[in-house]
């Protein structure tokens, strides 16, 4: 059975709870306490090198890590990956989108929900922010003109997407002025399978922890 690596408040680990509920998938839960140190230490450096979670290991043995690499090697074959090397591309495009630009609503959110917000400097925090509201306006954009973000049918692209997207209010940002966004949050939580779960972080605001 494979076995996840998870912190429960992490969105990045929800994308991989939310990919397996979709396909069904059996599996067991190691929890790694992200803040309390397990991450660094030597056996777990040794499945994921960055120390963060989500990270996977298969029956024989072998780790993954990343969270868009996970979703890329358990939707192989399914219907959250298209077949068609193009389409397949598209979804990755926008899985690389997501990295860069939605991952700005990660950092913000992440900082205010742990109470870091006011000790970053303000040039940075700005910085996050107009970052944020530009990935979520050009979500905005691209889903006004079809059902999903790389075309008709939903795939990863969505759940990676999703995970923090959806929680941009939790970064300060006005999530409700984006209708677009709002009615495609709505399409993937109507999707067979979808995993309606939240864990707010739980940690000491001086935690020196950084986003698993």
């Amino acid at each position: 059975m494979l076995t996840l690596f998870d912190y429960l408040p992490s969105q990045n680990a929800y994308k991989v709870r939310l990919l397996l509920s979709h396909l069904g998938l059996p599996y067991r839960t190691q929890l790694v306490s992200i803040f309390e140190g397990e991450g660094h230490a030597p056996e777990y450096l040794a499945i994921n090198p960055a120390g963060a979670v989500p990270a996977i290991r298969l029956d024989d043995g072998r780790v993954l890590a990343e969270s868009n690499a996970i979703l890329t090697f358990l939707a192989h074959g399914t219907r959250y990956l298209p077949a068609d090397a193009f389409a397949a591309a598209k979804v990755q495009q926008w899985m690389s989108f997501e990295q860069d630009y939605v991952m700005n609503i990660a950092g913000l959110r992440h900082w205010t929900m742990t109470g870091k917000l006011a000790r970053r400097p303000a040039a940075l925090v700005e910085m996050r922010r107009a970052g944020g509201l530009r990935a979520l306006q050009i979500l905005e954009r691209e889903l006004s003109g079809r059902p999903f973000i790389a075309g008709d049918d939903y795939t990863i692209a969505d759940i990676a997407l999703f995970a923090y997207t959806h929680r941009a209010d939790e970064a300060g940002l006005p999530l409700r002025e984006f209708a677009h966004i709002g009615a495609w949050i709505e399409r993937v939580r109507a999707q067979p399978g979808f995993l309606n779960e939240h864990h707010p972080y739980a940690i000491d605001p001086h935690s020196s922890g950084e986003l698993p």
